[in-house]
């Protein structure tokens, strides 16, 4: 078998500066040095992978995404809802959850797998994950569901990431 990781994903957005900071501010990650190609490119390192964000008039994908796993998952919530041109995506169709006080649904997996769907400020998807709900406090986080659409799969595999639905980034 071809042994295969991802190296980069490129997002396109159509404020490169606004969207550059963001992924800085809220996300604390690091801007890597970048080409000085005919199209404007900024690189942002993720483990050992990256981000490049496009600078592109195309629209972002309406349902494409891509996941962040993160250590901690308050202060990306507060920074996100700090962030005026951040937007969370509730689906509230899919999952019957309700907006309460202004705060969109936070999702969990049976398994304690945190989900949360947000858009950066060029509307790209991007799905958070954390891996345990129970060391999120209500208090800042007031709107925490157990997702009821979901079926566990038939054990883990490889790759997998959700507990029962998978394994978390970082098991062996």
């Amino acid at each position: 078998m071809v042994g295969v990781k991802y190296s980069h994903v490129t997002i396109v957005v159509d404020d490169l500066d606004e969207t550059a900071e963001f992924y800085r501010e809220v996300f604390g990650l690091e801007e890597l040095p970048t080409p000085d190609w005919d199209v404007p490119v900024r690189w942002f390192g993720i483990g050992d992978a990256q981000l490049h964000l496009l600078d592109d008039p195309s629209l972002p994908a309406e349902v494409s995404h891509f996941a962040l796993h993160v250590d901690e998952f308050e202060p990306v919530y507060e920074g996100v809802r700090n962030y005026d041109s951040a937007t969370v995506e509730p689906f509230t169709d899919r999952t019957g959850a309700e907006i309460v006080d202004g705060h969109q649904p936070v999702y969990y997996l049976p398994t304690g797998t945190v989900q949360w769907y947000i858009r950066d400020p060029s509307g790209n998807l991007i799905e958070i994950n954390y891996p345990e709900v129970d060391e999120i406090h209500e208090s800042v986080v007031p709107n925490i569901v157990e997702r009821q659409d979901v079926e566990p799969n038939d054990g883990p595999h490889p790759g997998d990431i959700y507990g029962e639905f998978g394994v978390q980034p970082g098991d062996d």
